[in-house]
């Protein structure tokens, strides 16, 4: 098979997997243009200091000894199949990169044979691209569930992430979807990797010469959707992850249906509304300061599909609000719907030297389309609507979702015909 067919079948195999995230472009260079967003496997990653990455992004193989009913390369799907070897990887990294396409390697695999075999081939090639070519650049490689931690190790001394993917979200998931596989193989190698990690930074307080273990961090894949787990079982779960396992990032991954299994849901679209919500949640546990427990409870097992996981927070909490944003500190601030961590900063920095007023809060960068109802400044409320539940909701919601009151009448009108405005509206989207 030709390498450039090897190419399109293992980049397109490794789409769903989202522990990095892909640009989604097909646009190509054009005469006397610059770039080019078309080629096979490309995706975009983040560094810590804001800088974005290009990495190719494939698979070692798809061929798989495991059945899971949610993957496309499982190995009951016809669909056609490809392997890289080493060497192959290693010269379309290089090759990529001199013409400089990709600034790093995301390389994850299929299991062939079994996990020891398949980790084996992953650690040749970052060995082969790390010793032999002196690569330098950014390698993203996944660590295989059940694989001698001896080989997860190594791997972990010449990549800058690992990733293992739980991808469901439960053990009950698993046995029903994905049976072959075990939730005690899957999360001994994130431990282990964990405990590396914490391992290494500890010495090279001591010591700087110490090398570095996976020093972009670890993170890992859920998929959403494919099984009845709530999103309060996700969360305290991302949750767990975050506090044990020294985890870097949790992906979420709406399922998208590849199969007719009778074990799966029948979906017309994945729930990507959904993954986004679980996404704003995440952030809210890594940089709000907020629990699971808090965002979630066993009367609210699901994030609401119309507000953000903050403001829906906020609207069961009302007591604790309006707070008045020249003395509330600054863990309360974070609290408030519209209110980031930066401008938060803004505010408890700003404050010190003169008091804040409305219009001080819009050259900071609040939203105040959601802050309003929730703040005082100066001790004036600007929400122009009772702090209650049902009037602030109605005011929040997207306006395909508020209730129009209309005034009764014994005869029938006739529709009025659309305006400029509306015109103007259906054909550019703008609203």
């Amino acid at each position: 098979m030709e390498l450039i067919e090897k190419l399109r079948i293992l980049s397109a195999a490794a789409k769903f997997d989202v522990s990095c995230s892909s640009s989604g472009s097909k646009r190509r260079n054009t005469p006397g243009g610059l770039g080019n967003g078309a080629f096979s496997g490309i995706c975009h990653s983040w560094t810590d200091d804001g800088r974005c990455v290009s990495l190719l992004k494939i698979l070692l193989t798809n061929f798989c000894i495991y059945d899971c009913a949610y993957c496309v390369n499982r190995t009951s799907n016809d669909i056609p199949r490809a392997s890289f070897t080493p060497q192959e990887v290693a010269d379309l990294t290089i090759n990529f990169y001199r013409r400089n396409y990709i600034e790093g390697l995301f390389l994850s695999s299929a299991i062939i044979r079994n996990p020891n075999y398949t980790m084996e081939l992953l650690l040749k090639t970052v060995r082969k691209l790390r010793n032999e070519y002196k690569f330098n650049g950014y390698i993203h490689l996944k660590a295989i569930p059940g694989a001698d931690f001896r080989l997860i190790a190594e791997a972990g001394m010449l990549a800058d992430r690992m990733s293992v993917n739980i991808e469901l979200p439960t053990n009950e998931g698993l046995k029903l979807l994905a049976p072959q596989k075990k939730r005690e193989a899957i999360l001994k190698p994130m431990q282990l990797i964990g405990a590396q990690i914490s391992e290494f930074k500890e010495e090279r307080k001591k010591y700087k010469k110490v090398p570095s273990f996976v020093p972009a961090g670890q993170s890992t894949q859920l998929i959403i959707g494919a099984t009845p787990d709530h999103d309060l079982r996700i969360i305290m779960l991302s949750e767990s992850l975050y506090r044990t396992y020294n985890l870097k990032r949790v992906y979420y991954s709406a399922y998208v249906p590849v199969s007719d299994h009778p074990r799966l849901p029948s979906l017309a679209t994945p729930p990507l509304k959904r993954e986004n919500r679980l996404y704003q949640a995440d952030w809210l546990l890594r940089y709000y300061g907020f629990a699971a427990a808090e965002l979630l409870n066993d009367e609210n097992h699901n994030f609401s599909l119309d507000l953000d996981p903050k403001t829906d927070w906020a609207l069961r909490n009302l007591e604790l609000f309006p707070v008045e944003v020249n003395k509330a500190d600054y863990h309360l601030l974070l609290r408030v719907p519209g209110i980031g961590v930066k401008s938060a900063k803004v505010i408890t920095t700003a404050r010190r030297f003169h008091s804040l007023g409305y219009d001080d809060l819009k050259k900071i960068g609040v939203v105040l389309k959601r802050a309003r109802y929730f703040i005082t400044c100066q001790g004036k409320y600007y929400g122009e609507v009772p702090m209650q539940e049902d009037f602030i909701k109605q005011k929040l919601l997207p306006k395909s979702h508020k209730e129009v009151w209309q005034q009764l009448t014994l005869f029938p009108e006739q529709p009025a015909a659309p305006g400029p405005e509306d015109v103007q509206t259906t054909i550019t989207g703008e609203l």
